[in-house]
């Protein structure tokens, strides 16, 4: 008799069990899968360049986005499926100042403890079509002034102080993006290495 309680305590607290996992085990099924936008679409600083990496070590505490001064840190959510509750950036919204507050509270190595100028969320690009400077549309130079790493990030370019120019010093940050008052954004973050990356000359 005492056997039959124990083995029915035994299968009750299994049976809790799979029900308390089971949300977690459903989530990237009732969030289905979005493609990553090619441009604008950030880690934060100090995220493993593997997306699969940084997702897997993610542990989603959301300790980043709390810290994170200008809140610039979200969080997917229904759009996520195994990446829900992983942090990202959306310099549209808001840039990342580069305080580096999510590297220091990260629990696990998702984040990364890296100086300023070794930080690598992308590298900003401008369309020059765009670009009021560029097109002779006005003056601006809202990008140059607002970048946290100064001249060996952004510059303009040389004999015409108007039109900006994006250096190899450059790590991404987006606040570029977040300032720019040309409402199609005409600058904007891509990976480093990827193959739609204008050439930036002086």
């Amino acid at each position: 008799m005492k056997r039959r309680g124990f083995m029915r305590k035994i299968v009750a607290g299994a049976v809790l069990l799979a029900a308390a996992a089971l949300p977690y085990g459903l989530s990237p099924l009732l969030a289905p899968g979005r493609v990553a936008p090619r441009r604008n679409y950030l880690r934060p600083p100090g995220a493993l360049k593997n997306d699969a990496a940084f997702v897997a070590a993610c542990i989603g505490c959301g300790l980043c986005g709390e810290v994170c001064p200008p809140r610039c840190i979200l969080f997917h959510a229904r759009d996520g499926a195994v990446k829900v509750n992983t942090p990202y950036v959306d310099p549209e919204d808001k840039g990342c100042i580069l305080c580096n507050k999510c590297m220091e509270v990260c629990p696990t190595e998702a984040l990364i403890m890296t100086p300023r100028d070794k930080i690598d969320m992308g590298i900003a690009q401008i369309d020059r079509d765009a670009c009021y400077p560029w097109v002779d549309k006005g003056i601006c130079g809202a990008c140059v002034s607002i970048c946290p790493l100064g001249a060996k990030a952004i510059t303009f370019k040389l004999w015409n102080q108007y039109r900006p120019v994006i250096l190899d010093g450059c790590v991404g940050c987006g606040l570029c993006v977040e300032v720019c008052p040309h409402p199609s954004v005409p600058i904007w973050v891509i990976d480093r290495t990827s193959e739609s990356r204008a050439e930036q000359t002086v």
